[in-house]
C-alpha cells in the first residue's frame, strides 16, 4: 500500500477541473497509448512495439540466422529491462506467436524447443526455451545501423530504441497483424510475400494503380495453415479495395477409400487460427448431441501433419453432403476477417486499401534508402578526408615525424605546415608507427578512387527520384527472389475453389436423424410429435377444453406448411417441434401468426404439387405448392384478403374439374382451365353468393365422379352424369340440390 497523498495546505496550489473534462482528457490518453503503442500495428513495417523491441533486442544480442541460439528467457529479460517495462509473459507469448510456423506465414523468430502447437496447447516456460532470428526478421532489420530509421529515448532515457524498424519485407501483409483498441480494432489475414512483391513492382511502374489491378498478383491470403477459400472473386475484390471485408474458409479434405466399399473423409488442412483439439472436440459433442446424423466416428491421426479422420454413419452417405453439414456447425469453415486498420506514417489510425498499404511500405523503403544513401555518403567524405592526410603524411613523412618529436603541441604544427583539417591532423597523430610501413601511396590512391566513384553513384542516387524507384525496384525483386513460389516457404499454400452448390432440403435433412413421427394438432392449435406412424390416437390426453383436431404421418426430416385465414402459408420444421410428453406446445411458438388468423390446413410439404386456394367471398386461384414455401417466421403471403374477408379452403388439383359449395348449401362445378394459375394475387370469383359465403371447394377427375366423406366419415360419391344439374361456368350462383354435403365441406383438403 502507497503512502496517502494529503491535500497540498497552500490554497492556491489547489485548481477547480471539471470530472467530464479530466475523464476526457484521461480517458483519450489511454485511448491513444492503446491505439499507438499496443493495438495497431505501423503501415511501414507492419510491426507493433512489441514486436519491434523484441527483434531489436534480438539485435544487439547478435542472434542472427546461423549463429548460437539464446536462452528465451534471456532475450525476454533484455527486451523488458530496456525498451518494454510491461509484463514478462507478454513479450514471451508475442515472441512465441512470432516463431509458431502455424500463426505467422513467415516466422520472424527461429525456436528451439516447445513453441506450442497447433492443438493449443502452450509453449513452456522461456527458462526452457531458445531463440534466434529468422532471414525474415533479418530483411526487417537490414540497414538499421546506417541511420536508415529514425531513433528515439527508450521509456527511462538510458538508451535508444528505433521508432520503425527498415522493413526490407512486406511484413504487414505477409504476416498479418490481430488487434483490439479503444473503439477500433484490425485485422490482417497473411499473405504470399512473392504476390506481394510482384504487386509492389507494379505499383513502381504504375503508381497511380488502383487496388482492383493489383489482384492480378495478389489473389487473396495465403494462410499458413493452408485451407481453401470460397468467397467469390468480387467479394475479394470488394474487401481489398475498401480495406473491409471478411474471407470463407474451409478445411481441405479428400475422400479415401477403403476395403469393401467402405470409405473415410481425411481432412489435411484447417483454416486459420483453429485449434485442431478444439476442433475435434467439438465434433465430438456434436456427435454425442446427435447433431451429426451422417457422421459415425472422428478420430485424430496426425503426427507432424494434419490427419483428421471422419468416418460416415453408412456407406450410402454423399462425402459431399457430409462436409457440408460439418462446414455448416463446425470450425472446419470459418470466416476470416480484414480490417486494414494501420497507423500511417507511424501516427494516424486509418483503414487502407490493397494499394495503399503497399505504397506505405515502398514509399517507407525510399526514405530509409535515401538516409542510408546519406549516411554512406557521409561516410565517403569523411574517409577521403582521412585518406588525403594520409597521403600529405606518406609524401612527407619524415618531416612529418620531426614535428610530432619536437613540438609540444604537434597538431596546431602539422595544421599549419601542411594545411591540414582537424580531422586530418587527428586521424595522422592517432595512426599507430607500425602502419607507417603499410602507408603505400598506391593503396591509398586505388582506395580514395573507389570510394569517389561510390560518391558520384551515391550523389546521381540522390539527385534522380527515377534512380531511387529504380534501386527499391531491385531490393523488391531480391524478396522476391529469395520467397518465390519455388521456395518451400514461399509456396502458395491456401487455394481458391467455389463453394459447391447443394439442395438446401438437402442439407437440412443431413443435420437431423431421418425417423418416422406422426403429428399430431389439437383443436386449440397445440402441436406436437410421436415416434413412429401411430394410428390409434384413442390413448392421447389433452389440456381441458381441448381435443384431438388431426394427426397425420411424416419424418423427423419433414417441413410442414400451414396455410391460415390471413392468407399466409409458414414453413415449419418437424425436427424443431416438441416431443409428444405432455401436451406439446402451441403452435404460434413456431411462426409470427396473427392474433386474429387461424389455421385452415396443416400438411407435410411434398414439392411440386399445386393448389386451388379459395377466400370467404368466393375468389381463388391456382398455386405451385414451391411458390408457397417461405423461409421467415413471418410466412409468406399468398392469397390477399383484408378484414372481415378471409383465407377459407384449400385444396390440392387431382383432375381437370373444380367443385366450388357455398354456406348456403348451393354447388358449382366447372373446368379447372376457368381458374388461372398465379404466385400471389385476389384470383377470380369461384362462386357468386347472395347473403352468403364460400364453404369449400375440391377438385376431382370427371371420369371418376365428385367423392366426398360425410359426418360420420363414410365415403360418398356422384358420377359425372349424376352432377349434370350443377356443371356450369367459374362465377355461377350454382344450385341446391339432394344429396350434396349437409356440412357443406367436402373434407378433403389437401391430399
Amino acid at each position: 500500500m502507497g503512502k496517502r497523498q494529503l491535500p497540498p495546505e497552500d490554497p492556491a496550489e489547489i485548481h477547480d477541473v471539471g470530472l467530464r473534462d479530466a475523464l476526457e482528457e484521461r480517458y483519450l490518453a489511454y485511448a491513444l497509448s492503446t491505439i499507438m503503442h499496443r493495438a495497431l500495428p505501423d503501415a511501414r513495417d507492419g510491426l507493433k512495439p512489441v514486436h519491434r523491441r523484441i527483434l531489436y533486442g534480438m539485435r544487439l544480442l547478435r542472434l542472427d540466422p546461423g549463429t548460437a541460439f539464446k536462452k528465451s528467457a534471456k532475450i525476454v529479460g533484455d527486451v523488458m529491462g530496456s525498451f518494454h517495462p510491461h509484463g514478462d509473459q507478454a513479450i514471451y507469448d508475442a515472441m512465441v506467436r512470432l516463431a509458431q510456423d502455424f500463426s505467422s506465414r513467415y516466422p520472424l523468430v527461429d525456436g528451439q524447443g516447445n513453441f506450442g502447437n497447433i492443438d493449443g496447447d502452450n509453449a513452456a516456460a522461456y527458462r526452457y526455451t531458445e531463440a534466434r532470428m529468422t532471414d525474415v526478421a533479418r530483411l526487417l532489420l537490414d540497414g538499421i545501423d546506417e541511420d536508415g530509421v529514425e531513433f528515439r529515448p527508450n521509456y527511462d532515457g538510458q538508451s535508444k530504441e528505433p521508432v520503425v524498424l527498415p522493413g526490407g519485407f512486406p511484413n504487414l501483409l505477409a504476416n498479418g497483424s490481430q488487434g483490439i483498441a479503444v473503439g477500433m480494432a484490425t485485422s490482417i489475414p497473411p499473405h504470399n510475400a512473392a504476390e506481394l512483391c510482384d504487386a509492389a513492382l507494379h505499383l513502381i511502374d504504375k503508381p497511380e494503380a488502383k487496388s482492383k489491378a493489383l489482384l492480378k498478383w495478389v489473389k487473396g491470403p495465403d494462410f499458413p495453415t493452408g485451407g481453401i477459400i470460397v468467397d467469390s472473386k468480387e467479394a475479394i475484390a470488394e474487401a481489398y479495395m475498401t480495406g473491409r471485408g471478411s474471407f470463407r474458409t474451409r478445411a481441405k479434405w479428400s475422400q479415401e477409400e477403403g476395403a469393401r466399399g467402405t470409405w473415410v473423409v481425411v481432412i489435411t488442412e484447417i483454416p486459420f487460427l483453429v485449434q485442431k483439439a478444439r476442433l475435434v472436440a467439438q465434433i465430438a459433442d456434436l456427435l454425442n448431441d446427435k447433431k451429426l446424423p451422417l457422421v459415425g466416428d472422428v478420430r485424430d491421426e496426425s503426427a507432424e501433419d494434419i490427419r483428421l479422420v471422419i468416418e460416415p454413419k453408412s456407406r450410402a452417405v454423399d462425402p459431399e453432403l457430409l462436409m457440408e453439414s460439418l462446414f455448416r456447425l463446425t470450425e472446419l469453415e470459418s470466416r476470416i476477417p480484414l480490417n486494414l486498420n494501420v497507423l500511417v506514417k507511424g501516427r494516424i489510425p486509418k483503414v487502407l486499401g490493397l494499394a495503399e498499404c503497399l505504397r506505405e511500405w515502398l514509399d517507407h523503403l525510399r526514405d530509409v534508402l535515401l538516409r542510408r544513401s546519406n549516411y554512406r555518403k557521409t561516410q565517403i567524405e569523411n574517409r577521403l578526408e582521412v585518406l588525403g592526410g594520409y597521403l600529405i603524411a606518406y609524401l612527407n613523412i619524415d618531416k612529418v615525424i620531426k614535428i610530432i618529436r619536437t613540438e609540444d603541441e604537434p597538431k596546431p604544427a602539422l595544421i599549419k605546415a601542411f594545411k591540414l583539417t582537424e580531422v586530418q591532423a587527428d586521424a595522422i597523430l592517432n595512426m599507430r608507427l607500425r602502419s607507417l610501413r603499410k602507408l603505400e601511396e598506391f593503396e591509398i590512391r586505388t582506395e580514395e578512387k573507389n570510394l569517389r566513384g561510390e560518391l558520384k553513384g551515391i550523389k546521381a542516387l540522390l539527385g534522380s527520384e527515377t534512380e531511387q524507384w529504380a534501386k527499391v525496384g531491385e531490393q523488391v525483386r531480391k524478396v522476391r527472389d529469395m520467397f518465390g513460389p519455388k521456395t518451400p516457404l514461399g509456396k502458395r499454400r491456401t487455394q481458391f475453389a467455389d463453394a459447391p452448390e447443394h439442395d438446401l432440403a438437402a442439407i437440412e435433412e443431413a443435420f437431423v436423424e431421418r425417423e418416422p413421427c406422426t403429428v399430431v394438432v389439437s383443436d386449440k392449435g397445440w402441436v406436437r410429435t410421436l415416434k413412429g406412424h401411430v394410428a390409434d390416437l384413442s390413448g392421447l390426453t389433452f389440456k381441458t377444453d381441448d381435443k384431438l383436431d388431426q394427426a397425420f404421418f411424416a419424418e423427423t426430416t419433414s417441413k410442414l406448411l400451414l396455410f391460415a385465414t390471413n392468407g399466409k402459408f409458414y414453413s415449419l420444421d418437424v425436427a424443431k417441434l416438441p416431443g409428444g410428453r405432455g401436451h406439446g406446445e402451441p403452435i404460434r411458438m413456431f411462426i409470427d401468426m396473427d392474433q386474429d388468423a387461424a389455421i385452415v390446413a396443416l400438411f407435410v410439404n411434398k414439392g411440386g404439387r399445386k393448389f386451388l386456394v379459395a377466400s370467404h367471398e368466393g375468389q381463388g386461384f391456382v398455386v405451385n405448392e414451391d411458390d408457397c414455401v417461405g423461409n421467415t417466421r413471418k410466412g409468406k403471403q399468398v392469397l390477399n384478403v383484408e378484414m372481415p374477408n378471409e383465407a377459407r379452403a384449400i385444396a390440392t388439383v387431382t383432375g381437370d374439374t373444380v367443385a366450388v359449395i357455398g354456406t348456403n348449401h348451393k354447388m358449382i362445378i366447372f373446368p379447372i382451365d376457368q381458374v388461372p394459375e398465379m404466385a400471389r394475387g385476389r384470383g377470380v370469383r369461384l362462386q357468386k353468393y347472395t347473403g352468403a359465403a364460400l364453404s369449400d371447394v375440391a377438385t376431382f377427375d370427371s371420369k371418376a365422379g365428385l367423392t366426398w366423406k360425410d359426418s360420420s366419415g363414410r365415403e360418398q360419391s356422384m358420377s359425372w352424369k349424376e352432377l349434370s344439374d350443377w356443371r356450369g361456368n367459374r362465377a355461377d350462383a350454382g344450385r341446391l340440390a339432394g344429396g350434396l354435403p349437409k356440412s357443406n365441406k367436402f373434407r378433403r383438403g389437401v391430399e
